[in-house]
């Protein structure tokens, strides 16, 4: 990987394939070509996220993630690569335990909603378990690294709990508590 972009507009796709990074052309709608466009649109999302009023260490750690996820890009635009290493997965489930010990237990299921950063937040959960399905399915057809699977599982339970926190962390003065799903069994539950 390096080569570094000099020209965007190449024409090479016109053909309906593209480039991965060893070289090689597959067309666009490839299994690894799909992979890596969830992975890009995740970290997209994430930058939406960023562009929010954050908590300090919120932040930091989703600036961390964009480089990881970046890293899984190049993992997967080259087949046999290697760049999401054991502690990148180790280091998502330090902060998911550390963030989760904060908050209170669920009762309910609760309703991706809530404040703007936590509502992007889950935006984010969801493309992430997207992109995990994109790599599963690659991985059936041709050999893909536990790694990339392991961290996208890990980082769309991330992504729910940093929901979670956002939506108490009050930055935009609408914090409070999670939007809980109304459920039948729940109103049941709770009548006198």
């Amino acid at each position: 990987m390096s080569n570094r972009l000099t020209q965007i507009a190449t024409r090479t796709g016109d053909d309906g394939t593209t480039g991965l990074g060893d070289g090689t052309r597959v067309p666009k709608d490839h299994r690894r070509v799909a992979a890596m466009g969830d992975v890009d649109e995740l970290n997209s999302s994430l930058g939406v996220l960023l562009a929010e009023p954050l908590p300090a260490d919120v932040r930091e750690l989703l600036v961390v993630i964009q480089h990881e996820l970046f890293n899984l890009g190049g993992e997967l635009s080259i087949p046999g690569y290697s760049l999401v290493k054991a502690e990148a997965v180790a280091a998502l489930d330090a902060a998911l335990a550390r963030h989760n010990a904060t908050l209170p237990r669920l009762a309910e299921f609760i309703l991706p909603a809530g404040t703007r950063s936590a509502a992007l937040a889950h935006v984010s959960r969801t493309i992430a378990r997207r992109a995990e399905r994109a790599v599963v399915a690659l991985a059936a057809a041709e050999a893909v690294n536990e790694a990339p699977r392991q961290y996208l599982n890990r980082l769309s339970d991330l992504m729910f709990v940093l929901a979670r926190v956002l939506n108490r962390a009050n930055l935009d003065g609408l914090g409070g508590d999670d939007v809980y799903w109304k459920s039948e069994r729940l109103a049941r539950t709770q009548e006198p």
